[in-house]
């Protein structure tokens, strides 16, 4: 036989693995904003009304994310914006 064994052909299984790998890595640099409860919703945004990154709109009951704008009636939908779009920033910069 002149041509490779195909049964020692092993580049399918290395394709399969890096695959794999790959999968796994983005796993574990998934940043997961679906366990946000109440507690850490408001732990995380007192701490961001402190450091000047959301401000309290009282009068018409918001809070506005300053660094991308947007505002939220809810702790928890607000925490879960920021968890992603700081995983976001932090991925940005990273990559430049």
């Amino acid at each position: 036989m002149t041509g490779p064994d195909i049964l020692d052909d092993t580049t399918d299984d290395y394709e399969r693995l890096e695959t794999e790998l790959v999968a796994q890595d983005r796993d574990v640099a998934w940043v997961s904003t679906a366990d946000v409860d109440e507690r850490s919703a408001r732990r995380l945004v007192d701490e961001l009304i402190e450091d000047d990154v959301v401000t309290p709109v009282p009068d018409q009951r918001i809070l506005v994310h300053e660094p991308s704008g947007a505002a939220f009636d809810s702790i928890t939908h607000l925490a879960a914006f920021h968890r992603g779009w700081h995983a976001a920033t932090d991925a940005d910069a990273e990559d430049n």
